[in-house]
């Protein structure tokens, strides 16, 4: 059966743009290479890092979506987005493999007038240099000509309340460059069907340098909270008050929030092949990739003020994934917390309502059954991650010692980051 669409990479960004794309009414496939993932969304069961919920899953299927492993699915759709991830290589610049991989499957098939679009994180250029190429030597026709070629950096947010179908990719404006004015539009009538917005950019490269700039901007900004938190602590300043009066001023300040590290998808870019490396980025990146050590060097120094030592102390570890409220653990500093604490000598467990089975060292990390039973007899209990069904007020009543590392507890109640 044909389709409109086809999303290439049913990973934590192509599934919510197929979500959303199905939820609009477009008839759309999802292609993987994962035999075993798309059997699972075949069968309304929902992806490991809880993106999606099996109702969601459900809900897509009965309206029509098509999970597939069948690459000839990609030469019967009008238009086709590619989602496939770019992990950081050995030297820091990112993986396109599963990209040209993803490429050179949809140009065996790639039929004249199709719409094809790139939403993974690239370097610039790669829309109109490698992609493009791909493209057209594997299908023999022309980007601009025979089809449409476009950027559109993803801006999804996993977890979000507002997040859901054609409604969260509707919260923000779809920034879109095209090879032509014709590929550009093109992409915008495909966009205009999920979201409320479109911004044209001047074209591919432009889209896909708006995706680096805004990811950097997030890793930099945290870098510089990080710093602040480990100075105020230094200083006996609180921090979380400090940002509380400062993001009362209406222009010129964005708030940020410091943490035990950075997780998520998204990963800085520090350089581009041939050409020179982004300090500032590089920096950020040092003082991102040091919070997990600084965590535990809090914890070694709370346990000793308090007649105790890391070895043989109990540790408990709240919230072991990115981000709250959700099963994703991608770049989540919980496992490097554990490890350092592993090292030092002391027995860590954890909890967390979204995570059954975690292992450390491919060792299985024990987890709590009752929250408030581990933490009255865990040593110490350290707040990695807020998930909104934890009860901090009660929590810090019941732990022995508290540490907070996301500003969640009431003033007071726990030691903060």
């Amino acid at each position: 059966m044909p389709a409109d669409l086809a999303v290439i990479g049913l990973g934590h960004h192509g599934l919510p743009l197929a979500q959303a794309a199905t939820a609009a009414g477009v008839a759309t496939i999802g292609y993987d290479t994962d035999p075993r993932a798309v059997a699972e969304l075949a069968a309304g069961r929902p992806p490991v890092d809880g993106s999606l919920t099996a109702a969601e899953i459900r809900r897509m299927v009965s309206s029509g979506f098509r999970p597939a492993t069948d690459p000839a699915e990609l030469g019967r759709v009008r238009t086709a987005v590619i989602c496939a991830p770019t992990p950081p290589g050995p030297d820091g610049t990112l993986d396109l493999t599963p990209v040209t991989d993803a490429a050179r499957a949809l140009a065996a098939r790639l039929r004249p007038h199709t719409t094809v679009l790139l939403e993974s994180p690239v370097p610039p250029g790669t829309t109109e240099g490698p992609l493009r190429e791909l493209l057209e030597k594997g299908s023999g026709l022309r980007a601009g000509r025979d089809f449409h070629l476009a950027y559109s950096p993803g801006r999804l947010d996993p977890g979000s309340r507002v997040q859901g179908g054609a409604r969260g990719l509707a919260a923000a404006p779809k920034v879109i460059g095209g090879l032509t004015p014709a590929c550009t539009e093109s992409a915008a009538a495909f966009y205009g069907r999920l979201t409320d917005k479109v911004v044209r950019a001047r074209g591919p490269r432009e889209a896909e340098t708006v995706k680096l700039l805004e990811t950097n901007f997030r890793h930099v900004n945290i870098a510089l909270v990080n710093e602040m938190a480990v100075l105020c602590h230094e200083l006996g300043v609180d921090l979380w008050d400090v940002i509380r009066c400062a993001e009362t001023k209406p222009f010129g300040f964005q708030a940020f929030r410091p943490g035990p590290g950075v997780g998520g998808h998204g990963v800085p870019v520090e350089r581009l092949p041939g050409h020179r490396p982004l300090r500032l980025v590089e920096l950020a990146g040092q003082v991102n990739e040091r919070m997990p050590q600084y965590v535990v060097q809090r914890c070694a120094t709370l346990l000793n003020e308090h007649g105790k030592s890391a070895r043989g102390a109990r540790v408990l570890l709240l919230g072991i994934t990115y981000k709250p409220d959700l099963a994703d653990r991608q770049g989540a500093p919980a496992d490097e917390i554990a490890r350092r604490l592993m090292d030092l000598g002391a027995a860590v467990s954890y909890h967390d309502p979204y995570v059954t089975d975690w292992r450390v060292r491919d060792l299985p990390v024990p987890r709590a059954d009752s929250l408030y039973e581990a933490a009255a007899h865990a040593d110490l209990t350290i707040l990695l991650q807020h998930h909104r069904t934890y009860d901090l007020q009660g929590l810090s009543v019941k732990a022995q010692l508290l540490l907070d590392t996301r500003g969640a507890t009431p003033a007071g109640a726990a030691h903060r980051l």
